[in-house]
């Protein structure tokens, strides 16, 4: 009779750790004929743009009211950019004649100074010129420590193999 409660007790146990270690969620799901399929839903792109306004955000400092204005046109800047370099990579990847892949690309290289330009002086409406220097400051930093991360992560242990 003294076995029960020692039973009932480790029965317990069990099926309480086991509940805990099934409530964690992977990050990655192995699937048969593709390697990693990645479990949460958002977008790597998404979530390093996230992860980069907030590292703006603290390095920055801005007052609210500041912030309200610039944040939008940041991301205005933003996604310009991204949308011509998205062009730029269809062309290297789709050329077809030597010269005319050599002007898109002078073209879209024009077109992101353009863009800088225009934002630079929109940012200088909202922000103090130390403020929009400090801003690109801390997108180099942003860049240079992705690019360090990303390369640690490539140069690390192989992951696990295809089952």
């Amino acid at each position: 009779m003294n076995k029960l409660p020692k039973y009932t007790f480790v029965l317990l146990l069990v099926l309480c750790l086991g509940y805990d270690t099934y409530a964690q969620v992977p990050a990655y799901r192995i699937v048969p004929g593709r390697r990693y399929i990645r479990v949460n839903n958002q977008d790597p792109e998404r979530r390093v743009g996230n992860i980069k306004i907030n590292f703006i955000r603290n390095r920055l400092n801005l007052p609210p009211w500041q912030a309200q204005r610039f944040f939008p046109l940041y991301q205005e800047y933003q996604q310009e950019l991204f949308n011509v370099r998205r062009l730029k990579r269809l062309n290297s990847i789709n050329s077809a004649n030597g010269s005319q892949q050599i002007n898109r690309e002078l073209f879209y290289e024009n077109q992101i100074v353009q863009i800088k330009i225009k934002f630079n002086n929109a940012f200088l409406k909202v922000l103090p010129p130390d403020k929009v220097s400090e801003l690109y400051k801390a997108e180099r930093e942003f860049n240079d420590e992705l690019v360090r991360q990303l390369s640690e992560r490539n140069s690390g242990p192989p992951p696990p193999p295809n089952q």
